[in-house]
C-alpha cells in the first residue's frame, strides 16, 4: 500500500473540515428552516463521502467536527457546547458514533477494494515480467536485463541483481548512497533476506532448489511482501534457465565440434587419397618400365607430390582463416594471370572436363593476396568441377565493371533452391540432397566468402533452370590506391 507524506494528511484534513464548514455555512446562512435531522443526515452523509474519498482518520475528525457545529449551531441553546434537552445529548451522541462506524466500515471497504486492486495489478506486473523473463538475450549480461525488467514492470526507484554465476552486480534506476554491494553478496551466500525502512530497501536471495543463484535488492515503490518473493522466484528462475541453456549450448558446441572435426578430417583423408594412390601406382610402376615410360611415371609423380604439398599447405592456410588469421599481402595483380595460375594447380583434376576461359581485355589490376585470391578461384572451380554435369563445359569469365573486375564461373547441373543460396556460404552448411554423395567439408565457400570480404568485394550465386554461377568481385587497385592517398 502506498504511504502518504504528513503534507497529504494534513492537506485532506483541511479538506474534510472545510467540507463541515460549508455544510454548516449552507443551513446557518441559507437554509436555516431544516430541523435538526435533516442537517444531521446531511452530515453522516458527507463523513461517508470523506471515508470513501479520503479515509478513517479524515472521517473522524469529520465526525467530531460535525458534532461540535450541529451542537453550537443548530441545537438549543445555540452558540454554546451546553444542551438543555437531555434527549438531544442522546441524539448527538448516536449521531456521533454513528458517524464513527459509518466511516469505519466504509474505510474498511474502500482498504479492501484498494487491496483487491492492488492485488490485481501486481499478478498483471507479475504476469509480464514472468513473459519478458523468459525471452531474455543470451548476447546481453542477464542480470543487467532481469533488473531491467524488474524496475520497468513495477516501476520502482532503483533495483540491483548480484549473479553469483558470473560474481558481477548489475544496478538500475535510483540506488541510495548507504546501499551495500557487500550486504548484497551475503544475501545471496547466506540465503537470507534483509529490509532498510530508513532506505525503503529489500534485499532477498535468489534461490532456486538448494542452491542460490543471486540476490535482488529492490528500492522504493509500493511492492508487497508477497510479490517481492514472486519476483524473487521468477529472477531466480531466469538465472537458472540462461545457465541451463548455455550449459546446453556448450554441450551442443562441443559434439558438433567433434562432428565436424570427423567430417573435416574423412574429407581432407579423401583429398588426399588421390594423389597418394597416383604416386604409389606410378612408383610401382617405374621399375617394371624403361626409357621413356619411366620419364612419364616420374613426372605424374612429381606431378601428384607437387599436388599433396599444395594441398597441405592450403589446408593449413583454410585453417588459420577459418581460425580469424587472415592476413592479406596486397599487390597489384592482373586478375587473368591469378585465374590461369589457379587452373593449372587443378588441371589434373579437370583434365577431363572442358573448361572455358574468356577474358574481357583491357582489364585494370586488382590490389589482391595472390594466394588468397587464387584459393577462392580454386574452391569456386572445385565446386563447379563436383557438382557440374561432367559432360557440360565450365565457363570462367571476368569482366570490368567501373571500378570493380567481376569473375563468373558458370557451370551446368542441378539447380540450388533459392532458400539455400545464402546458407551455402556459411560455416560447415551443405546441401542435403548432395551432401551424401559428393565429399566435402562445407568450408570452401565460407572461406571463399571471408576473404572476398576482407578485398573489400562481394560474393555471391545465381542458380535458376540448371544453370549455376559464382561469382566474385575485387575493386581495381588503381581506385583503391587513390582514395589511400586522398585519405
Amino acid at each position: 500500500m502506498t504511504r502518504r507524506k504528513p503534507i497529504q494528511i494534513l492537506a485532506r484534513m483541511c479538506a474534510a473540515l472545510l467540507i463541515v464548514a460549508a455544510i454548516t455555512s449552507f443551513y446557518f446562512f441559507f437554509f436555516n428552516k431544516a430541523n435538526s435531522t435533516t442537517i444531521a443526515l446531511t452530515f453522516l452523509l458527507a463523513i461517508l463521502g470523506i471515508a470513501m474519498g479520503s479515509g478513517l482518520p479524515e472521517a473522524i475528525v469529520a465526525s467530531v467536527a460535525g458534532v461540535m457545529c450541529l451542537n453550537f449551531f443548530f441545537l438549543p441553546p445555540l452558540f454554546t457546547f451546553y444542551l438543555a434537552d437531555t434527549q438531544n445529548w442522546i441524539a448527538l451522541f448516536a449521531f456521533l458514533v454513528t458517524a464513527i462506524v459509518v466511516s469505519q466500515l466504509s474505510a474498511s471497504v474502500k482498504q479492501r477494494a484498494m487491496e483487491a486492486t492492488r492485488q490485481r495489478e501486481e499478478v498483471e506486473r507479475l504476469y509480464q515480467l514472468s513473459r519478458a523473463l523468459m525471452l531474455l538475450e543470451t548476447a546481453s549480461p542477464t542480470g543487467r536485463q532481469i533488473s531491467q525488467e524488474i524496475a520497468a514492470a513495477f516501476e520502482v526507484d532503483g533495483v540491483a541483481v548480484f549473479d553469483r554465476d558470473v560474481d558481477q552486480t548489475y544496478k538500475i534506476g535510483n540506488i541510495p548512497s548507504g546501499f551495500s554491494d557487500i550486504r548484497l553478496k551475503d544475501a545471496a551466500l547466506q540465503g537470507t533476506a534483509f529490509q532498510d525502512s530508513r532506505l525503503h530497501l529489500s534485499m532477498l536471495p535468489l534461490t532456486s532448489g538448494k542452491d542460490s543463484a543471486g540476490s535482488l535488492a529492490i528500492c522504493g515503490g509500493s511492492v508487497s511482501d508477497t510479490a517481492m518473493h514472486a519476483i524473487a522466484n521468477l529472477a531466480a528462475v531466469a538465472l537458472e534457465r540462461v545457465r541451463a541453456q548455455a550449459s546446453a549450448t556448450r554441450i551442443e558446441a562441443v559434439r558438433q565440434n567433434e562432428a565436424m572435426k570427423s567430417m573435416l578430417l574423412d574429407a581432407l583423408a579423401h583429398e588426399f587419397k588421390t594423389p597418394l594412390t597416383s604416386i604409389k601406382a606410378a612408383a610401382s610402376s617405374i621399375l617394371d618400365e624403361e626409357g621413356p615410360a619411366q620419364t612419364e611415371l616420374r613426372t605424374v609423380i612429381e606431378e601428384e607430390t607437387d599436388r599433396l604439398d599444395s594441398l597441405v599447405t592450403e589446408t593449413i592456410r583454410m585453417a588459420r582463416i577459418e581460425a580469424g588469421d587472415l592476413e592479406l599481402q596486397l599487390r597489384p595483380q592482373p586478375i587473368p594471370d591469378l585465374i590461369r595460375s589457379a587452373l593449372e594447380k587443378l588441371k589434373i583434376l579437370a583434365q577431363d572436363r572442358d573448361i572455358r576461359l574468356q577474358v574481357s581485355a583491357p582489364l585494370s589490376d586488382v590490389l589482391a593476396d595472390a594466394e588468397l585470391i587464387e584459393l577462392t578461384i580454386r574452391q569456386l572451380l572445385t565446386n563447379a568441377l563436383k557438382y557440374s554435369d561432367p559432360e557440360s563445359p565450365i565457363e570462367v569469365q571476368a569482366c570490368q565493371e567501373k571500378a570493380h573486375i567481376k569473375v563468373r564461373i558458370r557451370n551446368s547441373g542441378e539447380s540450388i533452391p533459392i532458400r539455400e543460396q545464402e546458407r551455402i556460404f556459411e560455416r560447415y552448411y551443405r546441401m542435403s540432397k548432395t551432401a551424401d554423395r559428393v565429399p566435402g567439408t562445407g568450408l570452401g565457400l565460407h572461406i571463399a566468402r571471408a576473404i572476398v570480404q576482407a578485398h573489400g568485394g562481394r560474393i555471391g550465386v545465381e542458380s535458376e533452370g540448371g544453370n549455376t554461377e559464382f561469382f566474385f568481385t575485387l575493386p581495381v587497385a588503381d581506385r583503391i590506391q587513390l582514395e589511400a592517398k586522398t585519405t
